[in-house]
């Protein structure tokens, strides 16, 4: 079955074996239930000790958010699924999967997310957790530094933020594989359409359901993909610390992965149209996007990514400009809208250097690359003539 079909379908429609012949709702219900209870104790003591299939605690399991689980699964073409409360919930649950049972080292992308460099650093290091970092897109420095480190897990993310650098996901599964160490992606901005991680050789993709898949900025939660080994895991750290997603956020974000393969490709279409008019800017040094055929990545892209669907993020650098200058144009927008995020129906853009590597030390964020004249466009499903025109009436 194609992607945009298990968008639509996967998850919903269970019927209740215990009621054959009942009516079943086209669209899986929101179960607000902490609890649930059984004709027998005997069999609320079987579900309780899972040797039965069924519902007993919503920090355990729920309907509606296993009816998600199901559908990411599916999309994802994973063992199964973990919703939870946000995206960096998500990714601090399976980095404690991958570190089960395995050396506590974390082999880290060097460039990544503000808030994922945060959780490395400022809560799983001080735990006792060793924390390394490589440039992902270079093979042979993490084939060496797994090498050198043994890392109980590698995390890097599909596409990296805001950069867009995209490294060798396959070829490092494989030499993670080979070391005994876990891999762990954040799939975000690719979203299941683009890249399955699984598909090539990680154990556990992470997503921020908050973005592509809910997709109209109502939502925040998270979600972990993994393999049969990781899964177990991941339910098992769920039963006790509880980073449940909760039913409505599960109903919401269902509904919004129903058109989000339509989404995606709308994003993908109007962001190449964007890029190519930036590039011609004069006010424009320097714009990053993946269909550039000068793309330091370019090979690793064609190789991992379908033609002609290279995400909605577009990050573009404004000649001899500092704060105040980014400011003024960022203020000037009157369609696109300045907030926190990215993968809404409607364009966003963000300023790194203020939001998502705010805590991220200048000078680390000037070795990254992400400079005070940078900034982060998602395009989003507007008109693309429209979110054009905005951006020449801010660049004046």
């Amino acid at each position: 079955m194609k992607i945009e079909t298990k968008a639509i379908h996967a998850g919903d429609r269970k019927a209740d074996p215990a009621k054959p012949g009942a009516f079943i709702p086209v669209t899986t219900p929101i179960y607000t239930a902490a609890s649930y209870i059984y004709e027998s104790t005997a069999q609320l003591d079987r579900v309780l000790g899972r040797e039965e299939d069924g519902y007993c605690y919503s920090r355990y399991d729920n309907p509606t958010n296993a009816a998600l689980e199901e559908l990411m699964a599916s999309l994802e073409n994973g063992y199964g699924a973990l919703a939870c409360s946000s995206g960096m919930t998500a990714v601090h649950i399976a980095l404690l999967a991958a570190l089960t049972d395995r050396r506590k080292s974390i082999l880290a992308a060097s460039a990544l997310y503000g808030a994922t460099t945060s959780l490395l650093c400022k809560v799983l290091e001080p735990l006792g957790i060793e924390i390394n970092f490589v440039d992902i897109c270079d093979l042979d420095k993490v084939r060496v530094k797994i090498n050198d480190n043994q890392p109980g897990c590698v995390f890097m993310e599909t596409i990296s933020n805001p950069l867009l650098r995209v490294g060798d996901m396959d070829r490092i599964a494989e030499l993670a594989r080979a070391a005994g160490a876990a891999l762990v992606v954040d799939n975000t901005f690719a979203t299941p359409l683009l890249v399955r991680p699984l598909e090539h050789g990680a154990h556990m993709s992470v997503h921020s359901v908050t973005k592509f898949l809910a997709g109209h900025g109502d939502v925040l939660g998270g979600v972990i993909v993994s393999d049969q080994e990781h899964h177990i895991i991941t339910r098992n750290l769920c039963r006790t610390i509880g980073p449940v997603l909760g039913p409505f956020e599960s109903y919401l974000t269902m509904r919004g992965i129903k058109t989000f393969a339509l989404r995606m490709e709308r994003h993908c279409s109007n962001a190449c149209r964007v890029a190519s008019w930036l590039t011609s800017h004069p006010r424009v040094s320097k714009v990053h996007y993946l269909a550039d055929p000068a793309h330091p990545d370019a090979a690793v892209i064609r190789r991992l990514l379908p033609e002609g669907l290279y995400g909605a993020i577009v990050t573009f650098e404004l000649k001899d400009a500092g704060k105040q200058e980014m400011f003024r144009f960022m203020d000037r927008l009157k369609l696109v809208v300045r907030a926190t995020s990215l993968g809404d129906v409607h364009s966003l853009v963000l300023y790194p250097v203020i939001a998502s590597h705010r805590d991220v030390a200048p000078k680390q964020r000037e070795r990254m690359g992400i400079h005070d004249g940078l900034v982060r466009l998602c395009v989003g499903i507007e008109a693309v003539d429209d979110i054009i025109a905005d951006l020449e009436q801010a660049l004046e």
